[in-house]
């Protein structure tokens, strides 16, 4: 059966559509040996498709998984600067995973890996509007600090939705802890947006994806989601 070539890539867990996109762009991408054009389609059980000269994993089992990932841990697939990565808290998972967006790494808290890269470009894409839950503690409080937070601001060049922000508690010192709800995934957007309220963020945590709750999940460990949260999070 033939499928767009970037849909195949994407199925196979290399990346998501639209990196797989890229790649064909770039010319990383050949079928029978000839390097592939935007658009093309192909026939997986037939056709020898490589990215970077390297085969295709073969069609294996979608695995869904959460992990807690602590500070200090970079989300990226691979980093020049030999730091700590999240990947490397669910290699023993038993199937060759990827991060779901990012956290940064100075953030904590609900990070999703899989290898179905339909379902990872799905929740990243922005018309699906997958919102992003954090418990935030701040230094600098002040309710009108509070308010410019509650407000759209534009971050690159793009306005982003107004979030939905609720304080919990005071902390002392000026500090607060606030719940703060987005439904973009700019980079470091939550940190941004509270400099732009001015107020500095102290520490950062994701507690929830679309209804997908971190729970008790100790920091550094994973666990495989349920068919009902795979579910959830597809719709």
């Amino acid at each position: 059966m033939t499928e767009r070539i970037q849909k195949i890539i994407a199925s196979r867990g290399v990346a998501s559509r639209r990196k797989a996109e890229a790649m064909i762009v770039a010319g990383r991408v050949s079928c029978n040996g000839r390097i592939c054009l935007l658009g093309e389609s192909a026939d997986p059980d037939i056709d020898t498709i490589l990215v970077d000269g390297k085969p295709l994993p073969s069609a294996g089992e979608k695995t869904y998984i959460m992990l807690h990932k602590p500070r200090g841990y970079v989300t990226t697939t691979s980093d020049e600067k030999g730091r700590k990565n999240a990947t490397q808290l669910v290699a023993d998972c038993g199937q060759r995973v990827y991060p779901v967006g990012r956290l940064d790494m100075d953030s904590e808290g609900l990070l999703l890996f899989t290898n179905d890269g339909e379902f990872a470009n799905r929740l990243m894409h922005p018309k699906h509007e997958v919102n992003k839950t954090y418990l935030v503690l701040v230094d600098g409080y002040s309710e009108t600090a509070f308010q410019k937070l509650c407000q759209p601001v534009t971050l690159d060049g793009y306005t982003i939705a107004r979030p939905t922000v609720r304080f919990l508690s005071h902390e002392g010192n000026g500090n607060a802890k606030l719940e703060v709800v987005i439904h973009e995934g700019r980079n470091r957007q939550v940190r941004r947006m509270c400099d732009m309220a001015g107020m500095s963020v102290l520490r950062l945590i994701r507690i929830a994806e679309g209804e997908l709750q971190l729970g008790n999940l100790p920091a550094g460990k994973w666990r495989t989601l349920t068919d009902k949260e795979v579910e959830l999070l597809k719709r």
